[in-house]
């Protein structure tokens, strides 16, 4: 055998090996569920950041494995370098954050493109396919349970051990639970001087720990003491001291089962002229937020941000010092409320969805990135929602529910406690 046919017998040998190889490559890559959507959600940034340098950023708030991240990092990756795009610059002013999520009818990848102060979203769903095993599947189930029934205006309810207290639009009446249903046991007047709205906004009765309970309505705070039970003690003055929108206990779980979320307490300075809160917020977020009527802190991996309603109607949500406009909650109206339900990612939204119908509705969201996305079916009321709240242990949520009677259309309002069953 001469030098030479030696020679071309190795190279016919390399050559079939780097085919080989290069079918194996392909193979593995062809088998992986996360080319296809990868390559779709790059061919978006693309399309938005141009050729350049980011900084990617993948947070997983789906049930995808943490085993499978670096396949679809790597996947993301050459896919951007194909569009001209070096992903691997942590140093770039221009940022790439992807967020994995998921409910119960499919995946949803989201990718925030941060250019200077400019923030664009890119995004893609994924069907629920064969690859993805039975128990990834989410979403969840509410239910309602009837509380109270009155003749009189309800603004707020809270259940403190065998206690009801209920905020009406003069007066807090706390009732005690016996065989016999619910009794009358205090009677305190709030003593505003202006006669509150119809809908008089936002109003908290959220307990303090381990010294009682307080209570803002249109410049009223009013302050008691729970010990002993049944030796109530309420006192109420004028106040524009900013509120409390967030639980005093305010450690959230979050994505994950072991994951905990430390939420530093708001509060917020409210109009009681105008019945909304004015966007001013202590300690600050960093942002300068609109008026809005209703918000709520929501746990994330690196923290946490604020949802809020703004009095125009849209739905924003503060993070990192940025507001951003939330798709999706175009059929919320002005109250919703977080529900840990330990379903798919822990914790979601509950909002009614039909204002001043005859028959409302609650339903719960998820809101993995920047579109709300339903993980429940509606649950309808049997009337409409007037106001909403979380309970002090974030399972469940308080509604007051407005009921009209014909022919006479006498009003009654009724309070429920609604939970959620993962299915």
């Amino acid at each position: 055998m001469t030098p030479r046919s030696g020679l071309r017998r190795v190279s016919k040998i390399a050559v079939l090996i780097l085919l080989v190889a290069g079918w194996f490559r392909s193979a593995a890559a062809a088998s992986s569920p996360w080319e296809q959507p990868a390559a779709a959600l790059a061919e978006q940034i693309a399309a938005i950041l141009g050729p350049g340098q980011a900084h990617l950023i993948i947070r997983n708030n789906s049930q995808i494995s943490t085993d499978e991240i670096p396949a679809i990092r790597a996947f993301l990756e050459q896919d951007l370098k194909a569009r001209s795009i070096q992903a691997s610059g942590a140093e770039s002013a221009n940022i790439i954050r992807v967020t994995l999520s998921e409910n119960f009818r499919e995946r949803l990848w989201v990718a925030e493109i941060v250019e200077g102060n400019e923030t664009r979203l890119a995004m893609i769903r994924l069907q629920a396919g064969a690859e993805q095993p039975q128990a990834m599947i989410g979403g969840l189930t509410l239910r309602n349970q009837s509380i109270f029934t009155t003749i009189q205006p309800v603004l707020a309810a809270l259940e403190i051990g065998n206690d009801l207290v209920l905020v009406e639009s003069e007066e807090i009446v706390i009732y005690a639970h016996s065989t016999d249903g619910w009794k009358q046991q205090t009677l305190v007047g709030i003593g505003q001087r202006k006669p509150l709205p119809r809908d008089p906004g936002p109003l908290f009765y959220l307990p303090r720990a381990g010294q009682g309970s307080g209570a803002g309505v249109a410049g009223m705070s009013c302050q008691g003491a729970t010990q002993p039970t049944k030796d109530w003690s309420i006192h109420c003055r004028e106040s524009d001291d900013p509120w409390l929108l967030t639980p005093p206990q305010s450690t959230q779980r979050g994505a994950s089962a072991d994951m905990n979320i430390q939420l530093t307490p708001l509060r917020a300075f409210y109009n009681s002229a105008r019945d909304y809160f004015t966007g001013v917020v202590t300690p600050s977020i960093g942002a300068d937020l609109p008026p809005f009527y209703t918000a709520v802190l929501l746990p994330r991996s690196d923290g946490g941000g604020l949802l809020l309603n703004g009095i125009d109607g849209k739905v924003m949500f503060a993070e990192g010092g940025a507001l951003k406009p939330v798709t999706g909650a175009r059929d919320w109206v002005s109250d919703f409320a977080t529900l840990d339900s330990g379903c798919g990612p822990g914790i979601q939204i509950v909002a009614s969805g039909s204002g001043e119908a005859i028959a409302d509705s609650l339903r719960a969201y998820d809101l993995p990135a920047l579109e709300a996305i339903p993980a429940s079916a509606p649950l309808t009321m049997d009337g409409t929602v007037t106001a909403l709240w979380t309970a002090p242990d974030n399972k469940s949520i308080f509604v007051v529910v407005r009921k009209t009677a014909a022919p006479a259309h006498a009003e009654t309002y009724e309070v429920d406690r609604v939970t959620a069953s993962c299915n």
